[in-house]
C-alpha cells in the first residue's frame, strides 16, 4: 500500500527535523512528533483501510529510524520488560511510533531523565511511570517530580491493590514529594489500608505518624550503648525496634495484618516485615510453618549465639523482657510469601474470607507484634 502524496511530502518533512519522540493516534489518524523546535502534528489522509494504512506509516518511520520496514518486534514483548533493550538504541526505539517499543525503553536499565521525559510525552501511563521511577537517574531528574505527581493523582482511579502499594511505595523516595504531600497521602490510609503497605516498604524509618516510644526504651537503650557501638546486629536492631520510629513501624505493620484486602497485600506486608528485621535472619529455619519458626526463634534465644548472649547478660537486671524480644524480632525476621503459599495455592479468596483463612498465620505474627510493643 503506497502512501497518499500529502502524507508523504508531511511525513518526510517531519523525518528531516531533528525528532526525540514519535507517537501515532490510531483512533485520530494522526500522527504526532516530539521535536527539538517542540510538539509537530500531522493528520492523516488514508488510501484505503486504516490498519493497513497506519502498518505503513510505521515502516516508514521504521525504515528512517532502523533502516529496515520491518519495525519493532512486538513479539518480543516478555524479552523487553525484562529490561533487556540495549542502553545505545533507547533514543531510536522512542522514534517507532510503537506503543510496545516505548514499553521496552521504560524497562531499560539504561533509562535517562531527558528519555524519560520524552518516553512519558510518547505514552503516559501509571504503569510507565511505576517503571520509570524504578531507575535511580529518572528519581534525580525532573520527569520524576512530573511521574511522582502523576502516580498520586491517578491512585483513586488504580484497581489493583498491588498497583497502590508500589505506586506509593516509589513516590514516597527522596526528594520526589513534599513533606505536606507525604502527610496527606498517609491521612488516605484510613481508607485506603493497601497504602500503610507502600509506606512500610518506603518509610520504615520515618513514617509520619506520632508514637511514644517503648515504656522500657530509655533504660535498655542506656545500656545497649557499647554493644551498638560494637555493631552487635540483636543490640541495634532492639534498639531500633523499642525507640518511637520503632513502635510506628510495629502499630503501622499490626493495623495493615489486621485488614489486608487481598492476597497481593498479604505477600507484601510480609515483605516488608522480614526486610525490616533481616539483619538477625538465622542461617537456617523452617521458612513454610508459623508454628516451627517460632519454636526454632525461642530455641536460639536459649542457645549458644553469642551476639545475642551478649545483649541478654547486659540487659540482665534491666527487664525482664529481653529473650522475649528477641525471639519475637526473630520470628518476624523469618516472614515470607512460603508462609501463605499452601493458603493461596489451594483458594482465591479475597477479603473477609481470605482473611479468616490466614488466621493460623496472621494471628502468630501479631502476638509477637504485641510482644514488641508492651
Amino acid at each position: 500500500m503506497q502512501l497518499s502524496p500529502e502524507d508523504n511530502l508531511r511525513l518526510n518533512v517531519l523525518l528531516a527535523q531533528e525528532l526525540h519522540a514519535v507517537r501515532i493516534d490510531e483512533s485520530k489518524m494522526t500522527v504526532f512528533a516530539l521535536t527539538a523546535k517542540g510538539e509537530a502534528r500531522v493528520p492523516l489522509n488514508a488510501i484505503g483501510k486504516d490498519e493497513p494504512y497506519i502498518k505503513e506509516i510505521k515502516a516508514l518511520f521504521s525504515t528512517h529510524v532502523m533502516g529496515s520496514p520491518g519495525g519493532y518486534p512486538v513479539y518480543l514483548k516478555r524479552w523487553t520488560r525484562m529490561g533487556q533493550a540495549r542502553d545505545e538504541s533507547l533514543a531510536q526505539l522512542l522514534l517507532l511510533g510503537e506503543p510496545e517499543a516505548v514499553v521496552a525503553a521504560v524497562h531499560a536499565s539504561g533509562l535517562t531523565d531527558e528519555l524519560a521525559a520524552r518516553a512519558w510525552w510518547a505514552m503516559p501511563s501509571s504503569e510507565n511511570a511505576r517503571r520509570m521511577l524504578e531507575k535511580q537517574a529518572v528519581v534525580e531528574g525532573e520527569t520524576g517530580k512530573v511521574l511522582a505527581e502523576f502516580l498520586i493523582e491517578f491512585l483513586p482511579f488504580e484497581e489493583e491493590q498491588s498497583d497502590m502499594i508500589e505506586s506509593v511505595r516509589l513516590v514516597l523516595q527522596p526528594g520526589l514529594i513534599s513533606q505536606e504531600e507525604k502527610e496527606k497521602l498517609w491521612s488516605k490510609t484510613k481508607t485506603k489500608r493497601s497504602f500503610y503497605v507502600g509506606f512500610l516498604h518506603a518509610s520504615a524509618d520515618d513514617l509520619p505518624i506520632d508514637i511514644d516510644a517503648h515504656p522500657e526504651y530509655e533504660k535498655i537503650n542506656q545500656q545497649l550503648v557499647a554493644l551498638i557501638e560494637q555493631d552487635n546486629p540483636y543490640a541495634i536492631l532492639l534498639d531500633k525496634v523499642l525507640s518511637a520510629k520503632g513502635q510506628a513501624f510495629i502499630k503501622t505493620l499490626d493495623d495493615a495484618l489486621k485488614k489486608p484486602g487481598n492476597q497481593d497485600v498479604v505477600i507484601s506486608l510480609l515483605s516488608a516485615a522480614s526486610k525490616y528485621f533481616e539483619s538477625i535472619i538465622p542461617e537456617r529455619f523452617s521458612e513454610d510453618d508459623i508454628e516451627s519458626i517460632c519454636s526454632e526463634a525461642e530455641a536460639l534465644c536459649c542457645g549458644s549465639n553469642e551476639q545475642l548472649n551478649k545483649v541478654v547478660t547486659t540487659l540482665d537486671g534491666t527487664t525482664d523482657n529481653t529473650q522475649r524480644y528477641l525471639c519475637a524480632m526473630t520470628v518476624l525476621a523469618c516472614l515470607s510469601v512460603k508462609l501463605v503459599n499452601p493458603i493461596f495455592s489451594r483458594s482465591d479468596a479475597i477479603g473477609t474470607v481470605m482473611r479468616k483463612k490466614i488466621k493460623p498465620v496472621t494471628d502468630p505474627i501479631i502476638e509477637q507484634l504485641n510482644i514488641l510493643r508492651k
